[in-house]
């Protein structure tokens, strides 16, 4: 890449590895009380991760790619399907916490959450970006937020004003019980046929706690130590050789795939989420 190109997305995406630091950015995005709390007392069956895995794997990828790469009606139409499953995600009597999924500050925590981790595994895969690939990146990544009900002015203005929004939130961050053990079930694929975790288990706590940010790992009472970090990096130094020799196509290649059959669904009138 060279700095007289313009911002381009694609130049950016990692391919498969970045499938690693999923379940990492699912503890980030819960760290505020009003959103691990909105999830573990959701009602919305269709959309627990812990009974339909492989279909939250696959709204959850398609919502990211939809925000990302698609067009203006690929996100008018996932942003009324999102909105339908919201509606009854909000907090009852018995609640710890008062929450709606339609408060456009908790969506801003979780877009701001997805963006760190899009941008972190960018770093560690692709290795660093130049000052204006960094700032093209942050500015995309607005889409994240701006793709269902977060104002595009409520996206902080620019890197710098970002990362004090980012300090600010993350001293909110706090797991309570209940929400902890829904996201160790989650690291530990309690969700999946036990005989489908064998060897995966292991690896995605592995590459789960690695990509933690060490302010989530220490809330969630994560051990992580120096032998553990630099084996992590062994690991990400692999990854990083395979993902820069990628020809971009190969990397893009499950992103069209996934955005072919969210249009496909909804040509056919589907559910989408």
């Amino acid at each position: 890449m060279t700095n007289d190109r313009p911002f381009d997305i694609r130049d950016h995406m990692v391919g498969p590895a970045g499938f690693l630091g999923s379940a990492a950015n699912v503890i980030m995005q819960l760290g505020w009380r009003e959103v691990g709390y909105g999830v573990v007392e959701s009602k919305v069956d269709s959309g627990n991760v812990m009974l339909h895995p492989w279909k939250r794997l696959r709204t959850t990828i398609s919502y990211l790619v939809v925000a990302l790469f698609g067009s203006e009606a690929d996100r008018a139409a996932y942003r009324e399907a999102v909105n339908r499953s919201h509606v009854s995600v909000r907090s009852g009597p018995d609640s710890p916490v008062r929450y709606n999924a339609f408060d456009p500050a908790l969506q801003l925590w979780v877009a701001a959450c997805l963006y760190i981790g899009f941008r972190d595994i960018r770093v560690a895969l692709l290795g660093p970006m130049t000052e204006a690939d960094a700032d093209g990146l942050y500015a995309y990544c607005s889409r994240l937020g701006t793709s269902l009900q977060v104002p595009a002015e409520s996206w902080p203005a620019d890197r710098e004003a970002f990362e004090k929004y980012w300090a600010e939130g993350l001293a909110r961050v706090r797991y309570d019980e209940p929400v902890r053990q829904h996201l160790m079930a989650l690291v530990e694929l309690e969700m999946i046929p036990r005989w489908m975790r064998w060897g995966n288990r292991s690896l995605n706590r592995f590459a789960t706690i690695g990509f933690l940010p060490p302010e989530f790992r220490d809330a969630m009472g994560l051990t992580w130590t120096p032998q553990q970090q630099r084996r992590f990096e062994r690991m990400l130094g692999g990854l990083r050789f395979v993902s820069r020799r990628l020809p971009r196509w190969v990397r893009m290649l499950p992103i069209q795939l996934q955005l072919a059959e969210v249009r496909f669904r909804i040509r056919r009138g589907w559910r989408l989420t």
